[in-house]
């Protein structure tokens, strides 16, 4: 399937070791960040009601992993201007995908106990992928422009 003059996005094996640097980085606070309060990733601040489910794996270290490289994206060198981050939708609804139904205050208000366990729980697997998604897509756009209108380099 061809697409004609659609520009193809850049390729990540050209970033400098900064961008990789800047991409493990990321990815680490992304984990964290969304891991943590979660409990997905166990520490003594956070717990759940639930167990986590085995799908929350996948889905913390794929938005980890894109949360990180579209972040990376906005690591240039000192002379070039910086953008700010367009990832925080993906990260917050992969939060909200993996994290216990039931420890949501707001699922909670809105839907009751049962609620949140009859109706949000089924969803958010789906949300999951959804958080995904928005990541790739956010990393395929950033890609693609700096292939599309490259910056000047010094």
């Amino acid at each position: 399937m061809t697409h004609g003059h659609r520009q193809q996005p850049a390729s990540l094996t050209a970033w400098p070791a900064r961008r990789w640097l800047a991409a493990a980085a990321s990815a680490t606070v992304f984990a964290i960040a969304a891991g943590a309060p979660t409990d997905v990733i166990p520490n003594p601040l956070f717990g759940r009601m639930t167990p986590v489910q085995w799908w929350s794996y996948p889905i913390l270290a794929a938005t980890a992993l894109l949360g990180g490289l579209v972040m990376a994206t906005y690591v240039r060198s000192p002379a070039q201007p910086t953008g700010l981050p367009r990832a925080i939708s993906g990260g917050l609804l992969s939060a909200l995908a993996i994290g216990c139904p039931v420890c949501n205050k707001l699922v909670i208000l809105l839907l009751g106990a049962a609620g949140a366990l009859n109706t949000w729980a089924p969803v958010q697997p789906i949300l999951g992928l959804v958080s995904v998604a928005l990541l790739g897509w956010a990393l395929r756009t950033r890609l693609a422009a700096e292939r599309a209108c490259p910056l000047p380099t010094t």
